[in-house]
């Protein structure tokens, strides 16, 4: 699926598919106020779980890098993964640097749009636990709304991208 996303970018960020050598930008993004909130991440986040991460570990899941435009700078991960039936789920993590500057907001627009362009038919869903106010409101804010249904991982609950009336028109160029 990632494949058919081309490299992406915003006012402010590059988005692409992780390689492998991104391993080390990956790992030290992803300290324990990461790993305390992705399930599937283990404390410590070593070189070796980055390495897998990038290479494919988890069946099915695919994962973009989010850096500075202009930079060298990874600020984040998006992660997306076909799920029961015809959803596709993201999910994404930022480095703490990089948080409360919009920059997540920017990129996960950005993927939602080239999402719906490549998998029109399927519906972008994302899990969240409601007390992480911040990661809610971003996803409220670029679209997404709870279904009233439970996330698959505890604690979580499921929420629904609706395509905004008239269609997708995020400007990612």
């Amino acid at each position: 699926m990632i494949s058919e996303i081309r490299p992406i970018r915003t006012r402010r960020c590059r988005i692409a598919a992780l390689r492998a050598e991104d391993a080390r930008a990956v790992q030290a993004i992803t300290d324990a106020s990461v790993t305390a909130r992705v399930h599937f991440l283990p404390e410590p986040f070593t070189l070796a779980d980055a390495e897998a991460l990038i290479a494919g570990g988890e069946a099915g899941q695919e994962f973009l890098g989010v850096w500075e435009r202009e930079g060298a700078a990874l600020l984040g991960v998006i992660g997306v993964h076909p799920n029961a039936g015809y959803e596709i789920e993201m999910g994404y993590w930022f480095a703490a640097a990089a948080r409360g500057r919009g920059l997540a907001g920017e990129a996960v627009e950005a993927v939602i749009a080239a999402l719906a362009d490549v998998a029109p038919a399927r519906r972008i869903v994302a899990e969240c636990l409601r007390e992480n106010r911040p990661s809610w409101k971003l996803l409220e804010r670029v679209g997404f709304s709870a279904t009233g249904r439970k996330g698959a991982r505890p604690g979580r609950e499921l929420l629904a991208w609706r395509a905004p009336a008239g269609g997708v028109r995020f400007d990612v160029c």
